[in-house]
């Protein structure tokens, strides 16, 4: 598990999204890139987040920014979730949990007291230049987006 810190190269990824394309870091060189990690499609946080970060993102873009959510869900079920909440931001999904285990976001989580691994909600800026801006670890929804819409205009 990667254990990242601000200021390190981002890890590369690769990943399908939403429409059958694909999405790599290495071709978003230049922009900075707003990539945040949520466990699945459809519950209420992860539907709460996706939902503010669509409804910031002619800001972001305004900023040159590009928005990416990543979650083990698969393709089929982002074009779902992006249809049935009217998302406008771009989802990859990451079946083969690589990326997620890159980021170290894939962690043992504990619910009634059962353990089993899945996503913590994490979001990563990542500056023009590859490198790692600022790195928000177990995200609380309220407020996230545009906090980190504060940090992207600070770049």
């Amino acid at each position: 598990m990667a254990d990242l810190v601000e200021g390190a190269a981002a890890p590369d990824f690769n990943l399908p999204v939403d429409g059958g394309e694909s999405v790599a870091l290495k071709d978003l060189k230049g922009k900075p890139i707003v990539l945040y990690f949520y466990p699945k499609d459809d519950t209420s946080g992860c539907t709460k987040e996706a939902i503010s970060f669509s409804g910031l993102k002619d800001q972001f873009e305004a900023q040159n920014a590009i928005i990416i959510g990543v979650s083990p869900d698969s393709v089929k079920s982002h074009d779902k979730f992006k249809l049935k909440h009217d998302l406008t931001i771009m989802l990859a999904s990451d079946e083969e949990k690589k990326t997620v285990e890159d980021y170290g976001v894939w962690v043992e989580k504990s619910m009634y007291g059962r353990k089993y691994m899945g996503v913590e909600r994490s979001t990563f800026l990542i500056g023009p230049d590859g490198a790692i801006a600022k790195i928000w670890r177990k995200v609380k929804v309220p407020g996230h987006a545009d906090a980190v819409l504060e940090e992207v205009k600070a770049l």
